[in-house]
């Protein structure tokens, strides 16, 4: 834990933090949705799932859920890149507890915006298999960020995450600002 604890305190230059941002984005959202549609393909026939397929529906809500979730994640990137002077890699953690734009209606903004646009691959294949592929990467990190980030958190901002914690959910937004 303290080699972490190493880096999270490193502070990383704007080039190797958007070199680590550019990584992560074709990763997110290149790489794994590829992934979802890939394996999905071959689940589905594989297990005799249903196809949840309705037209043009599923292309006009995946996509609303694709379009909205990216834009939610990446305000997310933008504001650890910016105020918290990080990344949402752990390796190059904000410098600074974040508690604005996105993180005024949760704790975990980022990962609420991945899940909706797995949902919204998910949706637009209308696939069964691809809703379980979708929840792979959010409830891996959700249980990661439960068990191991928080107590980091706590480590490294102290009385000032505690107080965020108590006024910010978990991951279910805040439909309004806080005051």
């Amino acid at each position: 834990m303290n080699r972490f604890k190493k880096w999270a305190e490193h502070e990383y230059s704007k080039k190797q933090r958007m070199i680590a941002v550019v990584f992560g984005g074709v990763v997110f959202w290149v790489t794994f949705p590829f992934f979802i549609v890939g394996a999905s393909s071959y689940i589905d026939p594989w297990v005799h799932l249903p196809k949840l397929y309705y037209r043009l529906m599923n292309p006009v809500i995946g996509s609303l859920f694709i379009v909205i979730g990216w834009l939610f994640a990446n305000w997310t990137v933008r504001i650890q890149f910016s105020l918290g002077r990080g990344t949402p890699i752990p390796l190059m953690a904000t410098q600074k507890l974040v508690i604005k734009g996105p993180y005024t209606y949760c704790r975990n903004p980022m990962t609420l915006g991945t899940a909706i646009f797995y949902l919204g691959v998910a949706i637009w294949l209308g696939s069964f298999s691809a809703v379980g592929l979708g929840l792979v990467y959010p409830v891996g990190i959700l249980i990661y960020i439960k068990l191991i980030e928080e107590k980091k958190l706590v480590e490294r901002f102290g009385s000032e995450y505690l107080e965020y914690k108590k006024s910010t959910p978990f991951l279910i937004p805040h439909l309004r600002k806080k005051n």
